[in-house]
């Protein structure tokens, strides 16, 4: 007879020096706060450019790979197939570089002492590596609807309303890639290697779409990747990099049973400058009131995970705005920079998830928000 389990999920916001500086994390390993045998995923902000050749990815990855794979009884090449590690290069303006750093235990059902509210879970999953001109196409959606299916239900999660964020890392295009599609004679989605991670990002968020039931079947196509803006996830979180060639899904939701401490809830900013809507989900899913009590949201949030995007329209609120115009700096500079500091305006701190190029992320110009906030009778005291 198998017996019932239930997951016991602990987030860490930990702060880095630099890509490679895991000592923040190694001082908690050495107070036995964090056990790196129960690290299930990691989300990192570092502060590389976000570009094709922002290697800081990279370098975080090899950095955390090297210190997990004894816990994990692997080599370091191993551990990308235990642990989703998700590194997002960016952190302009007030943005503090950190990691995000998610571990699960499973504990038999009879002895959790569950709440019966529902709790933070956390799934992951991983595509098959993609084929250059897969990338950016109905392939690339097909492939992580599977993955974020596979995710949930590692989860325990069984309706898509529990599901409050998932984040995806994907591949990109880089020219040795494209020619050798071209050498096959086949077209990839294009040639040029910055427009294809939002083409990747674009394809990966309907996929989430997909899963979730944002959209349907028929209204997805090859054509349809950043032309048909009304086509969207409100809950996808999708990064590009050179670091890897296929899709890894990390499902972010509640589930009745869970013994986790804290809990999660999402919202959609409209506009790059949406506090509002940020200040209303922290009231009404968690009674955190940013204006009246500053120190709860503080002692409360763990971590707002945020996309971030330069309208396409060129507009906000109706007024001109430049990004899209700037040369020397790209719009998904702008747009994190811009997003980080509306949200540490309404919480009080920097060190916050937020990656650009929102293509099918929330609505043109805005994009999905997620708080993961411990609640409060389990605050330490």
């Amino acid at each position: 007879m198998i017996t019932p389990r239930c997951q016991r999920v602990e987030v860490f916001r930990i702060p880095c020096r630099g890509p490679g500086d895991l000592s923040g994390v190694q001082a908690l390993v050495t107070s036995g706060e964090l056990v790196l045998a129960d690290v299930v995923a990691v989300m990192g902000k570092t502060e590389g450019n976000g570009c094709v050749n922002d290697f800081t990815r990279e370098y975080a990855s090899t950095a955390w790979c090297h210190l997990l794979a004894p816990a994990l009884g692997c080599t370091s090449a191993q551990v990308h197939e235990r642990v989703a590690l998700v590194m997002s290069g960016g952190t302009e303006g007030v943005l503090s570089p950190h990691f995000t750093v998610f571990t699960r235990r499973w504990l038999p059902a009879n002895q959790s002492a569950a709440p019966q509210e529902k709790r933070l879970v956390v799934g992951i999953a991983h595509t098959r590596d993609f084929l250059p001109e897969e990338m950016g196409r109905m392939a690339q959606i097909q492939a992580t609807q599977a993955a974020t299916l596979a995710a949930m239900q590692e989860a325990g999660i069984s309706s898509p309303a529990d599901v409050h964020f998932v984040q995806v890392k994907c591949p990109l295009l880089t020219a040795a890639k494209a020619a050798a599609a071209l050498a096959r004679g086949l077209s990839p989605v294009t040639q040029d290697s910055y427009e294809s991670m939002g083409y990747s990002r674009g394809a990966s968020a309907l996929g989430v779409a997909l899963a979730l039931g944002e959209v349907q079947t028929a209204q997805l196509s090859d054509a349809a990747v950043l032309s048909d803006w009304g086509l969207y996830s409100a809950r996808a979180s999708a990064s590009a990099g050179i670091e890897l060639e296929g899709n890894v899904v990390i499902v972010l939701g509640e589930a009745a049973g869970s013994a986790s401490a804290l809990r999660i809830a999402h919202t959609v900013m409209a506009d790059v400058i949406d506090a509002a809507s940020v200040r209303l989900l922290l009231r009404d899913a968690f009674g955190l009131d940013p204006d009246r009590d500053p120190a709860a949201v503080s002692a409360c949030v763990v971590n707002l995970l945020a996309k971030a995007e330069a309208s396409p329209h060129a507009l906000v609120r109706g007024q001109r705005h430049t990004m899209l115009n700037d040369s020397d700096i790209h719009s998904t500079r702008h747009a994190r920079a811009v997003v980080g500091g509306v949200l540490a305006s309404v919480v009080g701190q920097g060190a916050l998830y937020v990656s650009g190029g929102a293509e099918h992320q929330g609505p043109a110009g805005g994009g999905p928000l997620a708080a993961i906030v411990r609640v409060p009778d389990a605050l330490p005291r």
